[in-house]
Formats: C-alpha cells, structure tokens, sequence
C-alpha cells in the first residue's frame, strides 16, 4: 500500500491534480474564517452555544463557517438545491433531457442554468439568514449594512460553486463532494476536545463514550458494507467467428451496485431540508405558521425525520434511473452476442435487470436511512447532544474518502501502476452476493 502510495507522487499528472485539491480545499477553508461585515461576534458565539439543533447542523455542512459567519457560510447548499431542482426538471421536461443526452452544448446550458438557479437560491437563502439574525439582534446597523451582508454571503457563494467545479476539473473527485467532505473533517479536532471537555465535567458518561465510539465504529463498517456492497449478474457470450479467429465464448458478470448513487441522496437530502428552515425564520417573527413550520423541520423532529427518510429513499431511486440506463446495457449485450442466463436478449434483459436494480436500490436506499438514522436516536437516547459526528456526517465523510481513493486508483490502474486497494490475485470484499 506505501509502496502504491509514493506511486502517486511518480506520476506528473496526477500529482499535480493532488496538489491542485489541496490548494482549492485550502482556499475553501480560509473562506471559512473571513469574517462578514456588521455581526455582533459575542451575541453571535452566544447563539451557536446554546441553539443546538438545526444550528449545528446548518453549522456543520459549513465547515464552520456559519459559527463565525463568514464568506462562505452559505457553503454548498445553494448549488446543490439548484443541482436537485433541475435535475427533477430534467425528467419532467422532454425539451431538457433532449439537452442533456444530446450534446456538449446541451450540458453546457443545463449547467449554467443550474448556477444562475444556485444564485437565487442564494439570494433567498442570505435574505433568509440575515433578517433572522438581525431579528434576534445579532445583525448590526441600517438597511444598507444589511445588504452588504447579503451581497457578500451570496458572493462567497458564488465562490463556493466556482471552487467546487475547478475541483471537479482539474482535481480528483466530485468537487462539491470534496468541499463538504473538507468542511466535515475540519471540524473533527474541535468534536474531540468538546467530547473531551463533556466526559471531564461529567455531561457525558464514560459509558456513553464508549457507546457513542462504538457506534460510529458499526456506521463505518455499514458505509463500507454499503458503498463495496453489489449484485453479480452472470452473463454468458456466445462465440463468434470472424475472419478466421473465434471471438466470445466466454463467462462474466454485470457489478450492480446496492448504493449506486454513493452519497448523493443524503447531501440532497439535507440540503432540501435545510431550505423551508430557513425561509420559515424569514418571517418566524410575525408568523405563527412559519414558526410551525420552523418547529416541523428542526432536526429529530418526527416529521423531519420522516421527510429524511422519504427524501434519501427517493434520491436514491432518482439518482440511480439518472446514471444508469439498463436498456443501453441489454443493447451493448445483444450487439456483442451477449445474454443472462434464461433471459432473452433485449427488452427482456432490460426489464431483468430494470426489476433486479429496483430491488437490490431499495435494500440500499433502506440500510443507507438506517445508517443515518441510528446516531440521532442514539444521540437522543444518550443525551450526547455536542457528539454530532456520526450518521449522515459519517457517511459523507465515509463515501467521499472511498471515492476519492478509488478515483486515484483508477489513474494508477491506467498507466499500469498497483492501485491501492486492490493486489496482483486479489478480489474486493464486501460483495453481497444472491
């Protein structure tokens, strides 16, 4: 593995997209610290010590950022729900997905719509975040201070966007993945002093430590499980004669993923929800029904949970019918002389695996709930409020990690290097097999 390691850094290329990602990430991280304008640090470090709940959720996909609320304190969210919306509009709008399957240009367009989409979300998302802090007194001076806030949160969230696709171009990974994954492992220190600092003042059990450190461990085995995990579908060619030499003839398999759509529905998930929370704090001042509404989407709330979980199921059905296309795969078969065992060549195949996909993507989308899920209850049940690394942190942090070493992988296995996982006679494990 060392050895494979130092590989990476023999390759001009690719050690050059490493150290690209590194800058970016840099980048990313000192956006975090340069402060906005007009706030009011004490009242503002006496809200996050107290708030708890959605606070520190909004906080933690922020890197932080929102504690000091800094020029990227929007973070990702912005992008992503625009990401979400025109990727629905794609699958409703026939004009849209002609786009997107058609040409480059197409995807250029449907790019730039989803950032002008990023900016409004933006636009609303600052309105939202400033008018609720300055209604709780945070926010200082007149109407024209509160726009530079606005002007500079949605700026920083601009600059998020643009970082996050330098990254997927010219770095290793999706880029907006990265930029979470960074945001999450920033904090990592900071939850271990706090768990530190709760067990010696006694807020938390040592029992409690031990459970919450064997929790995690189970999460992290589960996102591994979850990510290696796929459905070996047997496919038989049969020989062909070209020519004087004999082609096919022999024995292989269709990988299909239990988690085709890796992290992508739990980002897309907590970022929708993130939305209505903090349009409802717009108006929660004079509105009984948005501080209902405040109330209904506040983390471990039953019915946030319920929507959670709604959302990370659909995603993963969604994302997963948006990348992988079983009728193109029947067809490549047939083309090839190709055939499952005891299935029909074409339309047949694709609805055998159409049905298998769907099968094994709810298994998937259920256990990835589960795994988001068990550190919230435990975390209720406990009474370990601050020890917010777990679930859905874990599991971006888990699947972005994962990606990110298979990407490099890929590269060395392209120009004849040994990858890092895997070795000459080797086979992964993890697969779930049935």
């Amino acid at each position: 593995m060392f050895g494979s390691l130092g590989d990476i850094f023999r390759l001009p290329d690719l050690k050059r997209r490493i150290f690209f990602t590194l800058f970016i990430l840099f980048i990313f991280r000192l956006g975090a610290y340069i402060p906005s304008p007009g706030v009011d640090r004490t009242a503002l470090a006496s809200l996050f010590s107290t708030g708890g709940g959605m606070m520190d959720f909004l906080n933690l996909f922020s890197g932080g950022a929102l504690s000091r609320f800094g020029i990227f304190s929007l973070g990702v969210a912005p992008y992503i729900n625009s990401s979400i919306v025109m990727q629905l509009l794609v699958v409703i709008f026939p004009y849209l997905e002609k786009l997107q399957k058609d040409s480059t240009d197409g995807h250029k367009k449907i790019t730039q719509w989803t950032r002008y989409g990023a900016v409004v979300f933006a636009v609303v998302q600052a309105v939202g975040m400033t008018a609720w802090l300055g209604s709780l007194g945070i926010m200082q001076g007149g109407f024209l201070d509160w726009l530079l806030v606005i002007i500079t949160l949605v700026a920083g969230s601009v600059a998020v966007m643009w970082l996050g696709e330098e990254l997927t171009d010219h770095g290793i990974g999706n880029g907006i993945s990265l930029l979470i994954f960074a945001g999450i492992v920033a904090r990592i220190p900071e939850a271990i002093l706090q768990t530190w600092n709760m067990v010696r003042l006694g807020s938390m059990s040592v029992i409690g430590l031990i459970i919450g450190i064997a929790l995690m461990v189970v999460v992290v085995a589960g996102c591994i499980l979850l990510q290696e995990g796929q459905r070996r579908l047997p496919v038989q060619y049969a020989k062909r004669v070209v020519g004087n030499k004999i082609y096919g003839g022999q024995s292989t398999f269709i990988p299909l993923k239990v988690n085709q759509s890796g992290v992508i529905p739990i980002i897309f998930a907590s970022s929708l929800l993130i939305f209505p929370y903090t349009i409802a704090n717009y108006f929660s001042e004079n509105s009984a029904t948005a501080r209902f509404i405040s109330t209904l989407f506040t983390p471990n709330s039953f019915f946030y949970i319920l929507c959670y979980v709604a959302l990370i199921i659909f995603f993963s059905y969604f994302y997963t019918a948006v990348v992988f296309n079983p009728t193109d795969i029947a067809n490549n078969m047939k083309k090839y002389g190709g055939f499952i065992l005891g299935i029909r060549p074409g339309q047949p195949t694709s609805d055998y695996i159409t049905r298998v996909m769907e099968r094994i993507t709810l298994g998937g989308a259920v256990f990835l709930a589960i795994i988001a899920l068990i550190p919230n209850v435990m975390s209720s049940i406990l009474n370990i409020n601050s020890f917010y690394f777990g679930g859905t942190a874990v599991l971006i942090v888990v699947g972005v990690a994962m990606d990110t070493v298979n990407q490099i992988e890929a590269q060395l296995l392209m120009r004849h290097y040994d990858g890092i996982l895997k070795k000459s006679g080797g086979s992964r494990r993890g697969l779930l097999r049935g």
